[in-house]
């Protein structure tokens, strides 16, 4: 009896590791393509010939690093490269896990740095002539370019009723991490319609491919649609509001009444230069030798401002200043009343939609080439470690293996960088914020607001001296709008403006001594004080 069951324990226990020897060999299988660039691409990947691409790739290690990349290596240009892969790869059943790295070495102010994942070439479409016409199945990838900020999730999905292929955008996508460090981007598609999308391995944002909050527009179109042909009956009254035709204009309404009036109470102040010009010609300016009256004209000094008007209250012809006239009130018009004939909203007739269709899945196109084809006004993106797996743990085992170490090694050496400029702990809080303002601009409910947001964040990155007024002011612009979303208010999209930078103009003009240079300086300025006091006089 200890006998048997110690054999039937043994024979239990071997089928066990055997059972773990066949899935570590399924975890290989489940590798569909993978490309780490450690060899070059030249004669493996297929660069455009069109005319329109013109940017050079290189086989370029990574700054710092001894791993190779593919890497886009000049500005304002656009590229296209692509790879067959060998067996197309099916998107309907299963797992699908579409991951890659780039890293901006220098930074990325307005360019994309996504991967097409292409059709097969029966749509219509040659390697050599690989555009941005080319017909892919997904669209995956950062991308940035003024108030745009986002990493793209696109699917194309032929719609079986009219045969046409229409792009569905991933709503509310996540941001592009701000700094230059490598970072790892990985869509995961799974058997239950649902789409995942992480930035280093951290989930950024969930979908289902079949809800219509999730995708625009939705996979799914409306049953229903208004009706083309519809037209809205000539009797049909859609304002809400009509003057008041029984109203009458108050005997006491001055129309004429202008909106601004002479101060009578205003006295000029005293020790007014009355009969002094602002302007003066300057005594020290000289003909130019060169100057031929006939041809040139007769020759003006330059005007100059008059230093008399710099220490009095002020120059010329005094007038007393304007204020608001307590009488106008502008052109009457009648009050505004409920019309009687309103009807509400004219609004088309639904019909049944013709393109209607249901799905239980989505029916993917298979991925038959993996392809980048961007335009950038910045160089040095570098793209590596592309993986198409069929198993989450495979994605992982790389983001662990191949792009951990590196994103450790910069991130350190960025901060011994800081540290050694002395920005170590101002740069690393003002890092954090930004990545925090970033985050909460994702946020669903700012939607409306993403682009504001993100504008006014873009603004304090370029902008150093800028940069706490335009923190203070974008956080207090969310906290206004969560509170207006909480309290209550028109879902309206506010105004943002940011204060001008005042910049001084540097000349070329390196005439005259430095006390001269002094003296002309504090007499201007003097000038702009009087003109000041005039302004407030």
């Amino acid at each position: 009896m200890m006998m048997g069951r110690f054999a039937l324990l043994l024979l239990a226990f071997a089928s066990l590791q055997l059972f773990c020897v066949a899935d570590d060999d399924n975890n290989d299988d489940d590798v569909v393509f993978y490309e780490s660039f450690e060899e070059s691409f030249e004669g493996r990947w297929i660069v455009s010939n069109k005319d329109d691409y013109k940017g050079l790739w290189k086989h370029s290690k990574s700054e710092g690093h001894e791993d190779y990349g593919l890497l886009v290596s000049e500005k304002a240009r656009k590229y296209a490269i692509v790879k067959v892969v060998d067996e197309p790869v099916s998107l309907k059943d299963g797992t699908t896990v579409l991951q890659f790295e780039t890293r901006l070495q220098s930074g990325l102010e307005c360019g994309g740095a996504y991967i097409k994942f292409l059709r097969p070439q029966e749509a219509g479409w040659k390697p050599e002539e690989f555009d941005n016409e080319s017909p892919y199945s997904i669209m995956f990838g950062p991308d940035k370019c003024g108030t745009t900020n986002k990493v793209h999730f696109i699917f194309k999905h032929k719609n079986p009723k009219n045969g046409e292929y229409v792009e569905h955008h991933l709503k509310y996508p996540p941001s592009v991490p701000s700094d230059k460090l490598t970072h790892v981007y990985t869509a995961t598609l799974k058997r239950d319609k649902e789409v995942k999308i992480m930035i280093d391995g951290e989930e950024k944002k969930k979908a289902n491919l079949l809800v219509a909050e999730d995708f625009d527009p939705p996979l799914i179109p409306a049953k229903t649609i208004p009706d083309p042909d519809d037209r809205k009956p000539e009797d049909w009254d859609d304002k809400e509001k009509i003057p008041d035709p029984n109203a009458v204009k108050p005997d006491d309404w001055d129309e004429d009444a202008p909106m601004e009036i002479e101060d009578e109470e205003a006295v000029k102040p005293e020790g007014w230069l009355d009969d002094e010009p602002e302007e003066i010609d300057d005594p020290e300016a000289t003909k130019p030798g060169d100057w031929d009256d006939e041809e040139d004209g007769v020759w003006e000094p330059p005007k100059m401002y008059n230093p008399k008007c710099a220490i009095a209250p002020g120059c010329g012809e005094w007038k007393r200043p304007m204020k608001s006239n307590s009488a106008y009130k502008g052109k009457w018009s009648p009050p505004l009343i409920d019309n009687p004939n309103y009807k509400g909203v004219w609004k088309a007739r639904e019909i049944p939609n013709p393109n209607y269709f249901e799905l239980d899945k989505p029916d993917f196109e298979p991925i038959a080439a993996i392809g980048i084809e961007i335009w950038t006004m910045q160089e040095g993106i570098l793209f590596d470690n592309i993986v198409i797996a069929k198993n989450e743990k495979v994605a992982k085992s790389y983001r662990e293996t191949k792009w951990k170490p590196k994103f450790e090694i910069e991130k350190e050496r960025q901060q011994a960088e800081e540290e050694a400029s002395g920005l170590d702990f101002l740069a690393s809080i003002k890092r954090k914020v930004f990545n925090a303002l970033y985050q909460i601009a994702d946020i669903p409910f700012l939607s409306n607001y993403k682009p504001q947001i993100l504008d006014h964040i873009k603004k304090a990155e370029k902008q150093p001296n800028l940069t706490m007024g335009v923190l203070v002011s974008t956080v207090a612009i969310i906290l206004t709008i969560f509170l207006k979303l909480i309290f209550g208010g028109k879902n309206q999209c506010p105004r943002i403006e940011t204060k001008p930078v005042p910049v001084v103009a540097e000349t070329s003009d390196d005439q005259g001594s430095d006390g001269e240079k002094v003296e002309k300086a504090e007499k201007n300025e003097a000038a702009a004080a009087a003109r000041r006091r005039r302004r407030e006089t």
